[in-house]
């Protein structure tokens, strides 16, 4: 019970309300800061006063892709959130997971606009096809995440048990944990972004993967121990169904940074699909031993 407590204090510490505000705060000026420096290295790079061809023309060649630079800071600020929010619910967890992939996408369609070329024919053109399937997957992914929502609110409420505390005080640790990791996938993804693109000049990986693709790897991990973790507190057949389920949306979802194009986002869309039908037949399974 002791180590129960000294868990839940560190945890309202870290993560109280004043130390989001003020890490929002740090974000919104770093975004606002990245945003003019990106558009001063844009401005710098076409009248050749630097040269960074090796990042090619889709981040550094249009004013519009300085967006790119304070959406990656509201990205990192989601993720935080999404660490803060695992001690609630895995339904909670997920429907952030979701959040934060639909803020990846629109965040890739700014980058990719600069490649669009109007004078081509739409349907041949792969730049151009790209950027219709980002914008249809946007609006699909939107409204799934809005089914999601509306299904998570159907949930019935349950009381705390001391059992139940024990667990949330186990999914608090696991925050705690994730969050210098956050801390470290990002600078280590910075540190090789500049070393690669100013430095050694020979950048090859997907930008858009970038941080995220290790982040979603440690994220499955951390949903899989808790997981095993919840086998002590709970036999319940459809809830571990569920959180299987959930966890198997997230591995599609982490399989959506290995490949690109259109089947990407389909494998988007398939996560969030998978998880919306689990909640689903979750939510028709308590309605059920509810009315018996």
């Amino acid at each position: 019970m002791n180590i129960q407590k000294k868990i839940e204090d560190l945890f309202l510490k870290i993560f109280s309300e004043k130390a989001i505000k003020k890490f929002e705060k740090y974000i919104l000026y770093l975004a606002s800061i990245g945003f003019v420096i990106h558009l001063i290295i844009i401005l710098l790079n076409n009248y050749n006063i630097i040269e960074l061809s090796i990042v090619g023309p889709d981040l550094f060649s249009n004013p519009i892709s300085a967006l790119y630079t304070p959406f990656s800071f509201i990205l990192v600020y989601e993720a935080f959130l999404l660490i803060y929010y695992i001690p609630r619910s895995f339904t909670t967890a997920v429907g952030k997971q979701y959040q934060i992939m639909s803020l990846i996408v629109i965040r890739k369609i700014f980058k990719d606009i600069p490649l669009v070329d109007l004078n081509a024919n739409w349907i041949e053109n792969a730049n151009n096809q790209q950027l219709i399937f980002d914008l249809l997957g946007v609006l699909i992914i939107f409204f799934l995440i809005y089914l999601f929502k509306v299904t998570k609110e159907r949930l019935p409420i349950k009381p705390v048990s001391e059992k139940l505390d024990r667990f949330i005080a186990s999914k608090k640790l696991v925050s705690i944990v994730l969050l210098p990791i956050l801390f470290s996938i990002c600078i280590v993804s910075f540190v090789n972004w500049y070393n690669g693109v100013f430095i050694e000049e020979s950048f090859n990986e997907n930008l858009n993967n970038l941080f995220f693709n290790e982040f979603f790897t440690i994220l499955i991990l951390a949903d899989v121990f808790i997981l095993l973790l919840s086998f002590q507190y709970t036999e319940r057949y459809s809830q571990l169904i569920r959180n299987t389920g959930f966890i198997i949306s997230t591995i599609l979802l982490r399989l959506s940074f290995s490949v690109s194009g259109l089947t990407s986002i389909l494998l988007i869309i398939s996560g969030i699909v998978f998880g919306l039908l689990i909640l689903l037949i979750y939510n028709a399974i308590e309605k059920e031993k509810k009315l018996t």
